[in-house]
């Protein structure tokens, strides 16, 4: 797996790009990854709806939630589905739209010096094993294309946004993660 510092691509992932992305504050380095979860309908894992709402194309009669957030305009850079398939909204150079109201360390605004990745799952579920192992290998791609990012600057969202957010949640097994970017699952 490697991601392409220049054009912020992952070679193996399905490109999805997303509209909702801007260009990162200049001389802005990133050095934070930040974890997510999302299923949609909450609860429900599979069917288009992750990159429908990515890409501003969710039915809001599709499903009786989808009406509170079909108009947001929001991204992750890239997406790990149950099966481990990695999807890609943004490459992860540009600024994608997934933290909002956040603070990490005293630093407002994480969007600008971060990258978002969401798990498909929720707070109530373990993560599948093949989306550890893919967080695993993407994290250490983009290690090797970002220098500024290292493993002690992997949080979730719950820690940077803690009074509005809960993911990746309490099924989310960080020590797994940190064994795996050791090397030794």
């Amino acid at each position: 797996m490697i991601v392409d510092p220049h054009t912020g691509l992952l070679d193996l992932a399905r490109q999805v790009p997303s509209p909702n992305f801007d260009d990162r504050p200049a001389g802005t380095p990133v050095d934070l990854l930040v974890v997510h979860n999302i299923s949609l309908p909450p609860g429900e894992f599979g069917g288009p709806w992750i990159d429908d709402l990515f890409t501003n194309r969710l039915d809001p009669h599709a499903h009786p939630y989808f009406k509170q957030i079909h108009q947001m305009q929001v991204s992750a850079h890239a997406l790990i589905r149950r099966n481990g398939e990695i999807i890609q909204y943004v490459p992860f150079h540009k600024r994608a739209w997934h933290a909002g109201q956040s603070n990490y360390c005293g630093r407002e605004r994480c969007n600008d010096f971060s990258i978002g990745i969401e798990l498909e799952g929720c707070d109530t579920q373990d993560f599948e094993p093949c989306q550890y192992e893919r967080l695993a290998s993407l994290i250490n791609a983009l290690l090797q294309a970002y220098p500024d990012l290292t493993p002690d600057h992997i949080v979730g969202h719950s820690e940077i946004a803690p009074q509005r957010k809960t993911d990746p949640g309490p099924h989310f097994e960080w020590e797994k993660l940190r064994r795996l970017l050791a090397g030794s699952a």
